[in-house]
């Protein structure tokens, strides 16, 4: 089957690191989404980087969904030190929480060893009609994240494009 045949429809990835944002480390975590989200079948439009402020994950997570994203993967921000604050920036966004993807995504991330996914603190939900996802940042959270979402991606933004209707 050809490669355009299987898109899943637009995606962003938003990574939570003072350093990158600063342009003080070299982002490892982007990339691999993005790999893994063009070999999913999304379009990624790109990567954005942004301190660990809320306002500044807030306004990333709004500025993707006005623009009209299918998916945005956030990556980084969801322990539970001070400044991982990327749940609690999520949350002012969703119009409605998917609790049952977020607690797949810690008890799948834990079972691969990623203590990090374990113990995050991420949420999932939907805002508009755009899925937002809170990965946690490491890299095996993030494969094993997007593993585990790979099955359940697909069926929601087909609920929310309205496809299953036809």
């Amino acid at each position: 089957m050809e490669r355009s045949a299987q898109r899943l429809g637009r995606a962003l990835v938003v990574i939570v690191d003072d350093r990158v944002a600063h342009g003080e480390h070299e982002d490892s975590t982007g990339p691999l989404v993005t790999e893994l989200l063009e070999e999913a079948g999304f379009i990624v439009d790109g990567t954005v980087a942004v301190e660990g402020e809320v306002v500044g994950i807030r306004a990333a997570l709004n500025t993707a969904v006005i623009g009209g994203v299918d998916l945005v993967v956030t990556v980084g921000g969801t322990g539970v030190s001070p400044r991982d604050v990327t749940p609690d920036a999520t949350q002012g966004v969703l119009d409605r929480p998917i609790a049952g993807i977020a607690e797949a995504l810690r008890a799948s991330g834990l079972a691969a060893g990623a203590v990090d996914a374990g113990i995050s603190r991420g949420l999932v939900g939907i805002s508009g009609s755009t899925l937002v996802v809170n990965l946690a940042g490491s890299r095996s959270a993030v494969r094993d994240g997007m593993a585990t979402l790979s099955a359940l991606v697909p069926y929601v933004i087909e609920q929310l494009s309205g496809l299953d209707e036809a």
